[in-house]
């Protein structure tokens, strides 16, 4: 199951929040994904887990859970072709670089 981590302290490295993900189950992979340019985090990350059952128990667990001081936004992931689009064919933010 890939689960999407919304609201990553910007501090927070991938191994802890494997750390935070494996106890609830097998963590196949951890990325936080981070700017191309600055190399800074986002603030989000994707997490996922070898089976369903263990990644729909980390989602019930760790949603809203605090994180030096932010909580935690914890869901399945969608897949990219789900993701709503914006009129220049991007998913929003500040479109295309020329």
């Amino acid at each position: 199951m890939n689960i999407f981590v919304g609201n990553v302290d910007f501090r927070s490295s991938e191994q802890d929040l494997r750390s935070r993900f494996e106890a609830y189950g097998e963590v196949i992979s951890c990325k936080i994904i981070s700017d191309r340019d600055t190399g800074r985090s986002k603030g989000f990350a994707f997490v996922e887990m070898a089976d369903d059952e263990s990644g729909r128990a980390a989602i019930e667990a760790l949603n809203g859970q605090s994180v030096g001081n932010r909580a935690l936004a914890v869901s399945e992931a969608r897949p990219r072709d789900e993701r709503p689009r914006n009129e220049y064919g991007g998913g929003g933010g500040r479109g295309n670089r020329y």
